[in-house]
């Protein structure tokens, strides 16, 4: 079986610069060492037709930067990701522009992902619909609570029907209600073997959900198989984090960061 999504020695690098001075002296002298911040670092695991695949990992790991790779938002700085599929993102502000109205908005992400404007119209309907934004959805998007944010663009990503689809942290806002109506809706995808990466703090919901799991820590792949092999580890380890106290987690987290810097 040939994966839909490759991922292949992925590393995201940022330049790291204290002020002006620095940021022009490494732009004029390629041989100019500065510090490298490694947002990740050499991740490789691929991803099947029917994976939901869980990203798990404390603030700071690297889920989001990985999962917006996945979606095509960033490049890799190195390795290869390939797509087999259309891919969508479902995050609360992606793709959105604040100073439109949220149908105008809908339009905007949906020329951008290529759909003609007689297959707009007839899907309009359906994410206003499934939205129940009801007549904010006419009004600016920076209006919006963050929980709006996530139900319009969760709509329109859902709506749309991809191959693949990167859920980050988008239900954790909004009402119990349409969580669970989106919840159910991810089902559908889930039974129609379509490719899912999950990102989510709930681990109740990740247990529940997906059936493999990729915990990062500090950039890197700690560790990925199934829900029953990574997630038991990855709860020892919180369970671990959290009997710390608030200046040793501080700690932790500055000795994590430390190792993702490099002279170079």
């Amino acid at each position: 079986m040939n994966p839909t999504v490759k991922i292949d020695h992925v590393t995201k690098e940022y330049r790291i610069y204290r002020n002006n001075k620095e940021r022009i002296k490494d732009a004029l002298l390629p041989k100019n060492k500065n510090k490298t911040f490694y947002a990740l670092n050499d991740i490789t695991f691929n991803a099947y037709a029917g994976d939901v695949i869980g990203l798990v990992g404390i603030n700071g790991s690297g889920k989001s930067t990985l999962s917006n790779i996945i979606g095509g938002s960033l490049s890799a700085t190195k390795g290869n990701i390939t797509r087999n599929g259309e891919v969508n993102v479902i995050a609360i502000n992606a793709g959105l522009n604040g100073n439109l109205t949220g149908m105008e908005n809908i339009e905007f992400k949906m020329l951008c992902m290529g759909f003609n404007k007689k297959q707009i119209k007839e899907l309009t309907p359906k994410i206003v619909e499934f939205s129940e934004l009801g007549e904010f959805i006419y009004q600016p998007v920076k209006k919006y609570s963050s929980g709006m944010r996530a139900k319009l663009g969760f709509s329109i990503s859902v709506t749309v029907d991809p191959e693949i689809l990167v859920i980050d942290e988008a239900l954790s806002v909004g009402d119990q209600t349409f969580t669970q109506k989106s919840l159910n809706k991810i089902y559908e995808f889930k039974e129609a073997e379509k490719t899912i990466f999950f990102v989510s703090h709930n681990l109740s919901q990740v247990r529940d959900f997906c059936n493999k799991i990729a915990w990062i820590e500090a950039g890197r792949l700690k560790a990925v198989g199934t829900v029953d092999e990574v997630l038991p580890q990855y709860e020892t380890f919180l369970k671990d984090f959290k009997k710390k106290s608030a200046q040793e987690q501080k700690a932790f987290r500055q000795q994590l960061d430390e190792n993702r810097f490099i002279i170079k």
